[in-house]
């Protein structure tokens, strides 16, 4: 802990999840308290850390955030969230009625527990086509699934929260979170994101699935902007500390500027393990984006973020150690 910033006590939900576990741990590092909310649907026990407090409960449980409370809380960071896109569309009801619909009653929670900080996970899929790249966070939000309508939606409640309460937020719009940090890797079951799932198809020796190769890109895959999950924790410590100590509500995107195609990821995958990388192409799916790629000129000059992990195949490394070591995932 830096002795000009203040220790903070943090509830962070969906923080048996991938990037809510690995910032929970971050925050420990540092020297802050924090507090672990899941209720296990989707996160793994042996993602918390073991100096965090844990409570297996529901963010829309009033009775339960109350109690987290008691004892202060300065902020809270929110992960909790279903994240599959292609399900999403298959099923909007359950991604408007988790994310959007308890996502509005635990800040009423918050706010009924005298809680007025939040940093709020989103995502670039609130862009949906951009018009140009890199992204900037003034570009046109035109999601083109219910999950980044979703994101969307609560972004929009943040702000008018912020008016209308002075419930100040933080929203961090993730281009695409990858690589693991100590014993604190990605394990999504199913698994759609795809350095996970490369690293799964070469250790189970099966093809992995390449969605589609008829964008308008130089080879016809989709590009993405990868940021190493710990750049992304460390960006959360900041915003955090960023409201704690008057900030405005704002929302920042978090990548690397750089983007990769599918095909240039699988390559580059193929570098840091020795070897071929068996895939086939099939369709694309549905509510993928052509192209998303971040601006980090915001984050930089406002929260002072800087990413450490500077190239993709550190990032595949990462992965790929963490998948060594739990080669099935959490053991539970």
């Amino acid at each position: 802990m830096r002795k000009d910033k203040k220790s903070l006590n943090v509830l962070v939900t969906g923080g048996a999840g991938y990037i809510g576990s690995v910032t929970t741990a971050a925050l420990i590092e540092e020297g802050h308290t924090v507090t672990v909310l899941d209720d296990l649907s989707s996160g793994h026990l042996q993602a918390v850390h073991p100096e965090a407090r844990f409570v297996n409960g529901d963010i829309s449980d009033r009775n339960v955030i109350e109690s987290i409370c008691r004892d202060g809380i300065d902020v809270a960071m929110h992960f909790a969230a279903f994240i599959e896109v292609g399900e999403s569309a298959a099923d909007p009801s359950k991604y408007y009625g988790n994310n959007l619909a308890k996502s509005l009653h635990f800040f009423d929670n918050l706010r009924a527990s005298g809680v007025h900080n939040i940093v709020f996970s989103s995502t670039a899929a609130v862009y949906g086509e951009p018009e140009r790249i890199p992204l900037t966070e003034s570009a046109p939000l035109r999601p083109v699934n219910p999950y980044g309508w979703t994101k969307m939606m609560v972004e929009q409640l943040l702000r008018d929260y912020d008016q209308a309460y002075g419930f100040k937020s933080v929203s961090l719009r993730y281009f695409n979170a990858a690589g693991a940090f100590g014993p604190y890797g990605e394990d999504h079951r199913p698994e759609s994101h795809l350095i996970p799932r490369i690293l799964s198809a070469d250790s189970e020796g099966t093809s992995l699935q390449v969605y589609g190769t008829d964008y308008d890109t130089q080879d016809g895959s989709c590009i993405r902007d990868f940021v190493h999950v710990k750049d992304l924790a460390d960006a959360h410590i900041l915003a955090a500390q960023y409201l704690c100590t008057g900030g405005s509500s704002d929302c920042f995107n978090l990548g690397t500027g750089k983007g990769f195609s599918v095909l240039e990821v699988i390559k580059s995958a193929e570098k840091v393990i020795g070897r071929r990388i068996d895939y086939r192409i099939t369709q694309r799916r549905e509510g993928d984006s052509a192209v998303l790629v971040a601006s980090l000129e915001k984050a930089q000059r406002i929260l002072g973020w800087k990413k450490q992990v500077s190239t993709l195949e550190e990032i595949i490394e990462s992965a790929w150690r963490w998948k060594q070591e739990n080669l099935r995932g959490y053991r539970e």
